[in-house]
């Protein structure tokens, strides 16, 4: 990584988890000190309030709050929007530390074209699909990170690479992937109705840039993923929007960590199903 940082007009940043094993800090600092920001938007579930644990807050989890704090005492745009596992804080909505500010929503105009940003779990208690988020997205994480970690000591062994159990599960059931398209499809229309541009969310760690095209008309709908499995943000630099990944900008060694809750989600499958998912990762 070269010590020039890149300028980046807005960077959407959502699903971090800290405090949780299955966020990968370090390289979300390394990801952060790499740019220079305009407007910084953290898009919910920055500290896993739900989960935190006086005994798991390691030093990079904290380098991570001081380095973000840092770059608004420095006067870069900072917007904190409350997602459903720092909850918390949405009754401190629209309070300021200088630079820094913390929202519900969020609403910019980008070259003409208006935004809409939220975390996305409102949609939870509309969709019939949502045990899955809460299944696959995050309660947890130490129990799996645990069992993919030995899985990903086999596959290395065998020559595999790694292996990410839960992106197999949310991409090949059918329950889990309609999920996904509903929830992306319910944000559309939400923000077709209210004459948005762009609808951008996080929640589901599942990173997205597509045109959705409804009856109701048509929007581009976002989604900056996550700090667990993608480790991927979005950004906005000459009128285009683009997914930045780090595995992509960086030498990435870090191993392959799913969420713990993946367990009860297991479970709740058929075993021919996890088995042919585990088959198909160690094909040739």
């Amino acid at each position: 990584m070269t010590s020039k940082k890149r300028r980046v007009e807005v960077v959407v940043i959502s699903d971090v988890h800290l405090g949780t094993h299955g966020c990968h800090a370090k390289e979300l600092l390394q990801y952060l000190k790499s740019i220079k920001p305009g407007k910084l938007i953290l898009n919910g579930d920055i500290v896993d309030i739900w989960q935190f644990k006086k005994r798991y807050w390691p030093k990079s989890h904290m380098k991570v709050v001081k380095y973000i704090i840092g770059l608004a005492a420095k006067g870069t745009k900072t917007y904190y929007i409350t997602g459903n596992h720092d909850e918390m804080l949405r009754k401190f909505a629209d309070l300021k530390f200088g630079a820094l500010q913390i929202v519900n929503k969020l609403e910019l105009e980008l070259d003409g074209k208006k935004a809409w940003i939220f975390h996305g779990d409102v949609f939870d208690v509309v969709m019939e699909y949502s045990k899955w988020l809460a299944k696959l997205g995050s309660v947890g994480y130490d129990f799996l990170i645990q069992v993919n970690t030995l899985i990903n000591r086999i596959s290395n062994m065998l020559g595999k690479g790694k292996v990410s159990l839960s992106k197999k599960i949310k991409n090949n059931v059918k329950s889990a992937v309609r999920y996904i398209n509903n929830f992306e499809e319910t944000a559309a229309q939400m923000a077709i109705s209210k004459g948005y541009d762009y609808i951008i969310c996080g929640h589901i760690h599942h990173p997205e840039i597509r045109k959705i095209a409804l009856k109701q008309g048509e929007i581009m709908y976002l989604n900056s993923g996550d700090w667990i499995e993608n480790l991927s943000a979005l950004e906005y630099q000459d009128k285009k929007w683009s997914i930045c990944y780090y595995a992509d900008e960086h030498k990435f060694n870090g191993s392959e960590q799913i969420t713990e809750n993946t367990l009860q989600a297991l479970t709740d499958l058929d075993n021919k199903e996890i088995f042919k998912i585990l088959v198909e990762e160690f094909k040739n």
